[in-house]
């Protein structure tokens, strides 16, 4: 077993900043050793060491599990003794400990195992969970349901299927009789303990897991047990949705929400459940649970600490409006005037928790706001509750609304100290102008019976150009105004607000200048409607005039907290705005005067710098991103423009990257290795038309770390590390030429992982490709055997069709298809059948028919279509085996027809994919969108830069003869003439045979 000593101290070494990097790494060169995470488990159980030491101990524990439990095709990682001691020790660890910290993050690591494991390789699991209930003592159940909500609560956002309804099934068998006997004994110990504050305490708590566990159980089906069992059970729900009990409520504390709040809002989660999903079952419950929660709504006071308990309250009520039959209840104007008076609006209106958060937590005030992280304020919930009962009767309740807001904004005209009002009328508005979900897309369509451009400029443009206004928060809620209904204002009106927004961006509030980034990026993306094709609505001349201003604030602004790494970075909407801007004028830069290039130099090096600083404590993985995707812009737009922009741009960002690399900072290494891709990218195409392929220096040291088994190991970094190796062997065919052993063992690694055997194929068609082939044919029999090992261990149609497509490429490379420094003498059509025909005669053949015949019509993605289409045609046309008297003959007929249905009269064959290059981007539709849709998260999920996108490979782009239907139907006669019946050749008329030139594949 590992030194549990040497551990401990390793792990207190690692709470210091001074040694906290050098501790981290010494733990990782030691955690495969054996029995090292079964120290870290005793560390962690251990109350003779520091709590903190345990916490930091555990904490490496579910990271060490997340990197190290099982690899990308699901099999562990760990020797076995180490997989069994784990699973067998740490139930028992989390249910014994006292410490909710440490048995939050334990719970945490049995998901981690759970989620791979449980239920086929962990089958006794819930057994001992079961087993583990038998007792009196109320910490070790706790302990016992933490586990079992910490494994069974990820079956809520899954899909339904058989595999998960088998699981549910297996653990409800198993759970359900214990659930319900626990739930029971757990009333009977509260009706028995009311006046006993700290077994009371504890019993709630309890109840609390036994709700969510309930709703765990029911959230994809409601089981048989439930159902049968629905009254005995929603009737002890019911008891604690109505609960009273002074000794758990601290009438002091007004922000943390106690454990009696706690659970009535998981009881309003598992009844909104219920309604919704299960109505025919639970009808004859519902008036009773709407009209207790109604009861509780109204009786709670406006503490922060029942904000939570408010919007699930009004979250339920939500769910029910949409119910047709429930709606009635609230549809009279009477009842509507009591709904806005006694719940909208004290929940709606802006209070003094509000204003200190405004103040002290800028960033989390805009976070609830724009990225619908506010799922739980009293203001969204109660507008969302506004919203539905606008959609059920329009009229009535924009009538209601109107009046008051109307009320509110004539109190703040005539003495503006009720600012507050205001801000309550304007989102008032908001809500009720709106249809559909305020979504990041702003707002769609509006209600008809009220003018959104005429309240803007009636309420909102006025506050929108006066800076001067006493309170911040009506400066922020005209740009917020600005930026949920930019689709129905004007451009002019638009364009207008550019330099307001400007304005704003200059001011020393954090909320002001970060809504006002958000709003100009925003706008910046909107589309133009009236175009069929997809055009943004603003250009570069659109804010031509204060672009130079615009990045230079935003810069400022970043910039503010470059002393503080993680303070910089957690402003990526400011970011994500340079971002936009810069897309925008993409050329605009590269032209003279001689300012804009010094320009261009200044930003660079502001990014270069930024990159260095948040390299230190990385933490905001949006803010990274866009930041490496500003520096893929102005790489792109001005090397492509500008050839020798190039070198001195390299000599800038390379050795910073390098040194970056050097210190193992893994949040970056992705970003990095596609940024450095790239730049070699850019050095080709500048370089193309002198014939010094020599790799730079910079590029030939990182040969041998390329190869290095640890950079390989997370899955974030294979996308890159690949497109890092193909650009080099691209550039330089020689460049591994004396590592060729290490560069075929990455292939080899990738090519027999499930998840990554696509860029083991990329990289070989590389290899074979551009390496000299006297040097590769040493290899090429164990290369052949790993892929039809592959073959054969998974004949999944992922897998097969990247195999023939790999072929088909192959069987492109020949005299009539060039790729600078190709193997084009010695790949082709014959190459492909020796390279499989060598371990065994004619095994290609077999492959053929098998595999290849039968799934050419599996292709729908265009541009694999012509690879498979042009790269068989050609191996079929032009190989010997294939020929009337050769082996493969009896192949040809069916391979020519399954082709020419693919290819013949199908237009979308011959389109021609935009996409990223090293030559440019066109900024489309589905390449900002891929800036919406990024999963933004450091760790092992790879987060593709998408301004730098590869090229994809187009064989009809690349080939002589451009007409290939054409072509292709000259072929079919051919074959005809050469004694095969192929029915495509009949559609042959004799104009068009006239017409046809000579065209060989």
């Amino acid at each position: 077993m590992s030194d549990i000593q040497s551990i401990t101290l390793l792990l207190q070494e690692s709470l210091s900043a001074t040694t906290a990097n050098q501790a981290d790494q010494q733990l990782r060169s030691i955690e495969t050793n054996p029995g090292f995470a079964i120290a870290l488990l005793t560390i962690v159980d251990s109350n003779q060491i520091d709590n903190s030491i345990r916490l930091a101990g555990v904490l490496f524990f579910k990271n060490f599990l997340n990197r190290r439990w099982i690899d990308a095709d699901g099999k562990h990682k760990l020797n076995p003794n180490d997989v069994e001691n784990i699973k067998s020790k740490i139930v028992k660890l989390m249910i014994g400990l006292n410490n909710n910290n440490l048995k939050k993050q334990v719970g945490e690591c049995i998901a981690i195992i759970a989620n791979s494991d449980f239920p086929d390789k962990w089958t006794n699991l819930v057994d001992e969970l079961v087993e583990s209930l038998k007792t009196n003592d109320l910490n070790n159940i706790h302990g016992v349901l933490s586990v079992a909500h910490s494994i069974f609560k990820r079956w809520r956002p899954l899909f339904s299927s058989d595999e998960l309804f088998l699981e549910i099934k297996f653990v409800l068998n198993k759970f359900c009789e214990p659930f319900m006997q626990l739930l029971v004994e757990t009333d009977k110990s509260i009706d028995a303990n009311l006046n006993n504050k700290l077994i009371l305490e504890q019993l709630f708590e309890n109840l609390l897991l036994l709700v969510k566990l309930y709703y765990d159980f029911n959230c994809q089906d409601i089981p048989e047990f439930f159902e049968d069992h629905m009254n005995t059970l929603m009737n002890a729900i019911h008891k604690y949705l109505v609960f009273k009990s002074d000794l758990l409520t601290d009438k002091d504390e007004d922000e943390e929400p106690d454990v009696l709040s706690k659970v009535k809002g998981s009881i309003c989660d598992l009844i909104q459940l219920y309604s919704t999903r299960y109505q025919d079952v639970f009808d004859p419950l519902i008036e009773k649970f709407v009209q207790s929660s109604w009861n509780e709504l109204t009786s709670l006071t406006l503490q922060v600490k029942y904000d939570i308990l408010t919007s699930k309250y009004l979250t339920f009520l939500t769910s029910i409006i949409k119910i047709p039959k429930y709606f009635d209840i609230f549809n009279n104007a009477q009842v509507l005037n009591e709904i806005f008076i006694n719940i909208i609006l004290p929940n709606i209106t802006l209070r003094e928790s509000d204003e200190e958060l405004f103040e002290d937590d800028p960033i989390e005030y805009i976070k609830r706001d724009i990225e619908n992280n506010d799922s739980n304020t009293r203001r969204s919930s109660s507008t969302e509750f506004l919203r539905e009962l606008k959609d059920k009767n329009e009229s009535l309740v924009t009538e209601t609304v109107l009046k008051y807001i109307n009320e509110f904004l004539g109190n703040f005209n005539s003495d503006a100290s009720n600012w507050k009002q205001k801000d309550t009328a304007i989102y008032l508005f908001i809500a009720i102008a709106a249809k559909g979900n305020i979504t990041g897309a702003g707002v769609t369509s509006t209600n008809l019976l009220v003018d959104v451009v005429s309240f803007f400029q009636q309420n909102i443009a006025r506050d929108l150009m006066n800076q001067s206004i006493e309170n911040p928060i009506l400066i922020v809620d005209s740009i917020r105004y600005l930026y949920i209904f930019r689709n129905q204002l004007t451009k002019q009106q638009l364009v207008e607000s550019f330099p307001l927004l400007l304005n704003h961006l200059n001011s020393d509030n954090y909320i002001i200048y970060t809504y006002s980034s958000i709003t100009i990026e925003k706008i910046l993306s909107l589309r133009d409607n009236s175009s069929t094709v997809y055009t943004l609505l603003f250009n570069k001349s659109d804010i031509e005039s204060i672009f130079k201003d615009l990045v230079t604030t935003l810069f400022k602004k970043i910039l503010v907290n470059k002393d503080i790494p993680e303070k910089l970075s957690e402003n990526d909407y400011l970011m994500k705005c340079l971002m936009r801007v810069l897309i925008l004028n993409n050329n605009n830069l590269i032209k003279p005067p001689q300012s804009n290039f010094e320009f261009v130099g200044l930003m660079i090096n502001q990014l270069i710098e930024i990159v260095v600083i948040i390299s230190k404590n990385p933490s905001n993985p949006k803010f990274t991103h866009y930041c490496f995707e500003c520096i893929g812009i102005i790489a792109n737009y001005n090397s492509n423009n500008n050839p020798e922009f190039v070198g001195s741009f390299m000599e800038i960002i390379i050795p910073k990257f390098l040194a970056i690399l050097g210190e193992d900072i893994i949040e970056f290494v992705p970003y990095i290795i596609q940024m450095i891709a790239f730049l070699l990218e850019l050095l080709k195409h500048a370089s193309s038309s002198s014939n010094n392929n020599t790799l730079p220096a910079f590029y030939k040291s990182l040969v041998k770390p390329m190869l290095s088994p640890t950079l390989w190991e997370y899955k974030g970094n294979i996308p890159g590390n690949t497109r890092l190796i193909i650009d080099m062997l691209e550039f330089d065919r020689s460049s591994f030429n004396d590592d060729l052993p290490g560069l075929l063992g990455v292939f080899q690694k990738l090519i027999s992982s499930k998840v990554n055997d696509s860029f083991g194929f990329d990289l070989l068609e590389i290899i074979l490709i551009h390496v000299d082939l006297n040097l590769l044919k040493p290899y090429l029999s164990q290369i052949a055997t790993l892929i039809l090992t592959r073959l054969q261990n998974s004949k999944t149609t992922k897998f097969i069709k990247r195999l023939i497509l790999f072929f088909s490429k192959l069987a492109l490379v020949d005299s009539n298809f060039t790729i600078k420094n190709a193997n084009v003498n010695t790949l082709g059509p014959d190459f492909v059948t020796n390279f499989v025909d060598q371990l065994q005669e004619n095994l290609f053949g077999n492959i053929y028919k098998t595999f290849f015949i039968t799934n050419i019509q599996e292709f729908h993605n265009v541009n694999e279509k012509k690879i498979v289409v042009i790269g068989l045609t050609n191996l079929v046309c032009h190989n010997a085996k294939f020929t009337i008297n050769g082996p493969y003959s009896s192949y040809v007929v069916e391979s020519l027809n399954q082709l020419f249905k693919a290819t013949v009269h199908k237009s979308e064959f011959f389109a021609n994919e935009k996409a990223g290059t090293a030559v440019g981007v066109t900024v489309s539709e589905d390449l900002l969108n891929d800036f919406e849709n990024q999963d933004f998260t450091f760790g092992s999920s790879y987060s593709r830069l998408v301004i730098i996108g590869t090229k994809k490979f187009d064989p009809i782009s690349d080939f002589n003869n451009k007409d290939i239907e054409k072509g292709f139907l000259m072929v079919l006669s051919d074959s005809k003439n050469k004694g095969f019946e192929v029915n495509g050749a009949d559609q042959l008329d004799s104009m068009l045979q006239n017409e046809l030139s000579t065209f060989k594949f």
